[in-house]
């Protein structure tokens, strides 16, 4: 499959300073592409050590840590309890500046379903369902998101092995198809809430979502 992989290149790079309502901040190296199969405005955030050596164009012996992040508006900008994500997206950054590494920005909310549907999505879990219900449905799959775009920028950067930083066992699997050695996934933490309790619960029982939940109970699932 690497072999029809359509070669995607790097458009712009542009350093940004970035700080977190925690008081944490770092520089990432945002980078663009031309070239992404789906033609959307995907990013790559270069962080640590990792960075300055790709910019450099020196040679580099220590796999880089990655993390794929699917686009959540109403996480990663407004602070949603119903999802873990803008929790996941800052331990992310953190642990990528300190290791050296990269976080894949995907434009593919709800997983993929977009923002009006997963905004539906949350109302029929309202009425009783689960998240992969929902998606359901709505005449959508479980989980529609594809890893194409995140192979072509780790190509792009020069990069064929990488240390995956997720709980989903799916993006390792996809990357491994397209090309990309995935050397060893790293979980990230369990960032548990009274809203999202069953949410996490859900990708832990149907998604092999990698997530210890010790005070979540069976009844809750």
């Amino acid at each position: 499959m690497t072999g029809t992989l359509p070669a995607a290149t790097i458009r712009t790079q542009v350093l940004v300073p970035l700080r977190f309502n925690d008081g944490y901040a770092t520089t990432a190296r945002v980078f663009t592409f031309s070239g992404l199969v789906d033609g959307r405005e995907h990013l790559a955030l270069g962080l640590g050590g990792f960075t300055d050596s790709l910019a450099a164009n020196e040679p580099r012996a220590n796999v880089p840590l990655v993390r794929p992040h699917s686009e959540c508006l109403t996480g990663d900008v407004f602070g949603s309890q119903r999802c873990d994500c803008g929790p996941q997206m800052r331990e992310a950054v953190e642990r990528i500046a300190d290791a050296g590494g990269f976080l894949l920005y995907l434009r593919q909310e709800g997983r993929g379903i977009g923002l009006y549907a997963k905004l539906d999505a949350y109302a029929l879990q309202d009425a009783g369902l689960d998240t992969y219900e929902a998606n359901l449905a709505l005449g959508h799959a479980e989980d529609e998101r594809d890893y194409t775009v995140a192979a072509q920028m780790l190509q792009a950067l020069g990069l064929t092995r990488v240390a995956l930083l997720s709980n989903n066992p799916d993006k390792a699997a996809q990357l491994d198809r397209l090309g990309v050695t995935v050397t060893e996934t790293l979980p990230t933490g369990v960032h548990l809430s009274p809203a999202n309790a069953n949410y996490l619960a859900t990708k832990a029982r149907r998604g092999a979502h990698t997530i210890d939940m010790p005070l979540v109970s069976e009844a809750s699932t």
